[in-house]
């Protein structure tokens, strides 16, 4: 015990001679707080510090690396898979690496520290006409960085994409410590392998982030949402598939289930009590013309699936009365249970119907609530096992464990936006065959050779 007391002592004093007296803490106060993320999952480091440029962060790799210790960079810790929790040092960037460093209007770029929060980014960004697309529902709070790294997604994937289709280059340090640019600021780059794509959704496995250039996008002048109510999931799922396959391209596209409803209606009676699947739609454009010639497309095509009511915002007020189901869907569902397992499963847009069928089966077997909803556009369902009690918890990761079984039959994933993390890298197995996880090790044993950087996931 002495030993190992001494051994922590004698890094957390080298570990301040890097950084400073007040960058680096070992006290039960912060390795508690840096110790969860927003999945509740707890990893206990041995330190937190807080780095204040990149040649700290270089150094601090090159300790680690000397001395094997896992090192995890985090950012505000709002992920859903224990993606920023670990062992050893937590490498806190909230802090110190939160500048916007450089608006570039005539190449549609930001150059940014991995550390601004994303919110914070699009309020600035908003006076020149232009914003960062990726929209994760924790943007008021989490990083730009801790985005790119889990690859995060959002609302407007259906028409933006996730993040990785929003990163022109980074500065990213390696597990040796060796720093590496990677990227250009041009949006077209086919030279050599796309390192830069790799990095990004890697979790900080194989690389901490020190610097991001992003592309941005115009503000579209025009929106409307529109709140469309069906008899079943099923007839909505078929809708939401002829609305797209028209060429339709909503900026966001999201549903609600049967249960998700009762929850909402029971809560705030928004919703016609015969609907039991909701649809939002969130359509914008430079012109007007072009969201009235989508809205009639819309109607059109939901008339033939048993549509109940459509209701289309006429001003700000409306819009955010339309909005508000989905933005208190999960608060609302929280009537069924005291704890939930909340899982971003994802499959083929033509399948959605068939998994919550699915899910409702698995709900009966195992006498589980398991609401569902999310971004129908994209096929990424948000699954809800909601428990009583704690004591539910063996049987409710029973039950995640064969939604995800029915994912993957149906062509899906275990994740579409969360990550793996260590909530999900026990499933890996699941979802890839042993080459593809041994091809894994191989690239990550590349960037990061004593495997410090963020260990023990994405399955191994």
């Amino acid at each position: 015990m002495m030993n190992m007391t001494s051994c922590l002592m004698k890094h957390f004093e080298n570990l301040k001679a890097i950084i400073g007296e007040d960058g680096v803490y070992c006290d039960d106060a912060h390795l508690s707080v840096y110790g969860f993320d927003s999945t509740r999952l707890v990893r206990k480091p041995s330190y937190v510090v807080f780095p204040k440029n990149e040649a700290q962060v270089v150094k601090l790799v090159e300790y680690a690396n000397e001395h094997k210790l896992p090192i995890t960079p985090r950012g505000a810790g709002s992920g859903m898979s224990g993606g920023s929790i670990n062992e050893g040092i937590i490498l806190a960037m909230q802090k110190h690496f939160s500048s916007i460093l450089e608006i570039d209007l005539e190449n549609l770029c930001v150059r940014v520290q991995p550390g601004v929060i994303n919110a914070r980014l699009n309020q600035e960004l908003k006076s020149y006409g232009l914003f960062f697309p990726p929209d994760p529902a924790s943007q008021a709070f989490s990083t730009v960085g801790g985005n790119i790294a889990e690859n995060a997604g959002g609302m407007n994937a259906l028409r933006y994409g996730v993040s990785k289709n929003h990163i022109l280059s980074m500065r990213v340090v390696l597990g040796s410590g060796e720093m590496m640019q990677i990227g250009h600021r041009t949006y077209k780059d086919v030279a050599g392998y796309d390192l830069l794509g790799l990095m990004c959704g890697s979790e900080g496995t194989l690389g901490i982030m020190t610097e991001l250039t992003l592309k941005l996008s115009p503000i579209p002048r025009y929106s409307t949402s529109i709140l469309l109510c069906f008899k079943n999931a099923k007839e909505l799922a078929r809708a939401a598939c002829m609305i797209l396959a028209e060429g339709v391209l909503p900026y966001a596209m999201e549903f609600l289930d049967t249960l998700t409803i009762m929850a909402l209606n029971q809560k705030y009676e928004i919703y016609p009590k015969n609907a039991g699947a909701v649809l939002i739609i969130k359509l914008s454009a430079q012109y007007p013309e072009v969201l009235e010639r989508d809205r009639d497309e819309i109607k059109k095509i939901s008339k033939k699936f048993s549509l109940i009511s459509f209701w289309e915002s006429q001003n700000k007020e409306d819009e955010e009365r339309i909005w508000f189901g989905r933005k208190n869907a999960s608060q609302a569902n929280s009537i069924y249970g005291r704890k939930k397992l909340n899982e971003d499963i994802t499959v083929p847009r033509n399948k959605v119907a068939e998994f919550l069928e699915k899910v409702e089966e698995i709900g009966k077997k195992y006498q589980l609530t398991i609401p569902c909803f999310g971004h129908i556009g994209d096929g990424n369902i948000h699954t809800n096992v909601m428990l009583q009690s704690e004591d539910e918890l063996q049987i409710g990761y029973q039950a995640v464990k064969e939604l995800f079984e029915i994912a993957l039959l149906l062509g899906g994933t275990l994740s579409g936006e969360h990550g793996i993390g260590i909530a999900k890298s026990s499933f890996m197995p699941m979802a890839f065959e042993s080459y593809h996880l041994e091809l894994f090790k191989k690239i990550k044993s590349i960037f990061d050779p004593n495997c410090i950087l963020n260990p023990h996931k994405m399955g191994f």
